[in-house]
């Protein structure tokens, strides 16, 4: 088959290499629809991986091979495939905090080499603990594949909107109106709040609008905080998700944020980047600060309900879609991203 292998820094080699075997326990997915994620981007451009390696999860496929041993799946269901799944039963899953259970942060989905996900290939082998699981989601006849690739990162993102408490009335700041900033602009209006919206690109301005946005500002506006409190009735937003890591949205958003409001971190910052805060800020205006990282095994079946019953829509969100064996394109394009740039697809076929 043919797969994407990440050789090393910024190094892709489109190859043939073996198709898995699977154990009786497993099941071999033939790969239709993979997203391209951010996540996939550093991994592919930064040194943090020993290669061969073969990234890629956010999933949509067929069934092509069930092991002897697999019950309730069968050759030619189409599937959403989950990278991975928590134990369930270590102290971090039992208090909810499914991404931080090392069986979760082990991915072992993989088209071949050291398991890291495996959707850049032609076929992706699901081990049993996660086809046993819930790792695997039926698609319905009405969704597309393209569609059901959207399941893992609305779960990321309703996981953040869940952990901010997010209520029905409640005004929301999202810096960054990018695929993920334009996500959670939908799943905010889905339950009820407002959307404000800030970037630096006057084409995502707009887009954020046309998906739901309340309001959308260029986050270089002067006057962002001022607009933003007007809007507020003096008060500020309730919540603030950074959809983007930049240290200049982060204080806008604490200038935009309530009294006794929320600060969520949704992007991941640079290592190296610090931002110094006076502690007294946090505790006079009682602002709680959080992070929300990765998916979360309680909001899967709903995540899959967003998607799979167009509660949010999802298509409205892709703007490329390339062959697999361009994958280095598609990173370059997300790398520097034209104003009409948003969810990369790749497809085998």
């Amino acid at each position: 088959m043919k797969a994407q292998v990440f050789r090393g820094v910024n190094q892709l080699s489109y190859e043939e290499i073996p198709v898995p075997d699977i154990a009786a326990d497993e099941v071999l997915v033939k790969v239709k629809v993979v997203g391209l994620c951010q996540s996939d981007i550093k991994k592919i451009l930064y040194p943090l991986y020993t290669p061969p390696r073969i990234f890629g999860h956010e999933t949509a496929g067929v069934i092509s091979q069930v092991g002897a041993d697999v019950r309730d799946w069968q050759v030619g269901q189409r599937v959403v495939v989950m990278h991975h799944i928590p134990c369930m039963h270590c102290s971090y899953c039992l208090h909810e905090n499914y991404s931080m259970c090392d069986v979760y942060k082990n991915v072992t989905t993989t088209a071949g080499f050291a398991p890291s996900g495996g959707g850049f290939a032609e076929y992706v082998k699901v081990p049993g603990h996660i086809v046993r699981n819930g790792g695997l989601i039926p698609i319905p006849d009405a969704v597309t594949d393209e569609q059901a690739s959207f399941v893992e990162p609305t779960n990321c993102c309703l996981k953040a909107v869940k952990k901010a408490n997010i209520q029905a009335g409640d005004t929301v700041l999202i810096t960054g109106a990018g695929p993920i900033g334009l996500m959670f602009i939908m799943l905010v209006k889905h339950f009820g709040a407002k959307a404000i919206s800030t970037d630096l690109i006057p084409a995502r301005v707009a887009k954020a609008l046309a998906v739901g946005a309340e309001a959308a500002f260029d986050a270089r506006d002067p006057d962002l905080t001022t607009k933003i409190h007007a809007l507020t009735g003096g008060m500020g937003v309730d919540t603030s998700i950074l959809a983007v890591p930049s240290d200049k949205a982060f204080f806008q958003a604490l200038d935009c944020t309530r009294k006794g409001g929320k600060i969520l971190f949704f992007a991941e910052f640079p290592d190296e980047l610090e931002i110094p805060i006076n502690p007294n800020v946090l505790y006079r205006r009682e602002i709680d600060l959080m992070g929300s990282y990765s998916s979360s095994f309680r909001v899967q079946a709903l995540s899959a309900d967003l998607v799979f019953n167009h509660r949010i829509d999802v298509d409205a969100l892709i703007s490329d879609r390339y062959h697999l064996k361009d994958l280095d394109k598609a990173v370059a394009q997300a790398t520097k991203p034209t104003a009409e740039t948003y969810k990369i697809l790749l497809y085998n076929d």
